[in-house]
């Protein structure tokens, strides 16, 4: 499938590794006018983009630096009118705790098509990639993913962490290297064990990767005995030793 011309292409890039982006978005990516990019979509994968194809940076460093969502989707709305095929590029899925889905509602209210490719979400991929299965038969049976941003959550309500707690089975937590510690803290106090198995996993699929292993206990400060930094995804439950024997 090629891009469109004055059409909007929503398209997941993955996780990390440009390995990962899904055949029909390196299609898109390859063959569109205009390429909107985050900042954590691999250079590799931007080469993939043609020549001629101009190149957008919307990805916001830390400490909010970069251009605001109300820039990015002017932008986006503007390139399409004038009748450019855009590629949208976001990394893992569009649509699990990015802006995706706001997006796509700009474009949509300016009366111009649009698609949605989808992506391979850290939220899974980066525990799969470190050997660390969601769900289990003798372990868990669900699996729960938070943002570890308090004011991300619907309606901008900070997260119940009781609920997340009692839910039991697996939990992921995106964008949580920051609050860990008040994360670790309610978690315990909502009835999960300190002695709960925690993994880190930063920069998951990219050659950098590094895994910290650990409790509910000790995590936060082995993380920062490590300087562990975002992008990195959480797992809380019994499946972290599932292939690993029970112990670091």
């Amino acid at each position: 499938m090629t891009a469109q011309p004055g059409t909007v292409h929503l398209v997941g890039a993955g996780p990390g590794d440009p390995g990962l982006i899904t055949v029909r978005g390196r299609q898109i990516l390859q063959s569109a006018d205009v390429v909107v990019y985050d900042r954590l979509v691999a250079p590799e994968l931007l080469e993939s983009a043609r020549p001629d194809a101009r190149r957008v940076s919307a990805g916001k460093a830390p400490g909010g630096r970069g251009p605001s969502q109300t820039q990015v989707n002017a932008q986006i709305i503007e390139h399409a009118r004038a009748g450019r095929s855009v590629c949208r590029l976001k990394g893992g899925d569009p649509f699990v705790f990015g802006r995706g889905a706001e997006e796509i509602a700009e474009v949509a209210a300016a009366g111009i098509p649009w698609d949605v490719v989808p992506g391979v979400t850290s939220a899974v991929a980066a525990p799969a990639a470190a050997g660390i299965p969601l769900t289990h038969r003798d372990w868990a049976s669900t699996a729960t993913l938070v943002t570890g941003h308090e004011g991300e959550s619907k309606d901008g309500a900070p997260v119940d962490w009781a609920a997340v707690a009692a839910a039991g089975g697996t939990i992921v937590i995106l964008m949580g290297v920051a609050t860990l510690p008040t994360t670790c803290e309610r978690l315990i106090a909502a009835g999960r064990p300190s002695s709960e198995p925690v993994a880190v996993i930063e920069r998951a699929t990219w050659p950098e990767e590094r895994i910290t292993l650990g409790t509910l206990a000790d995590i936060a400060e082995t993380v920062e005995q490590r300087a562990v930094r975002n992008p990195a995804v959480v797992v809380v439950g019994p499946v972290v030793w599932a292939l690993r024997g029970g112990s670091t």
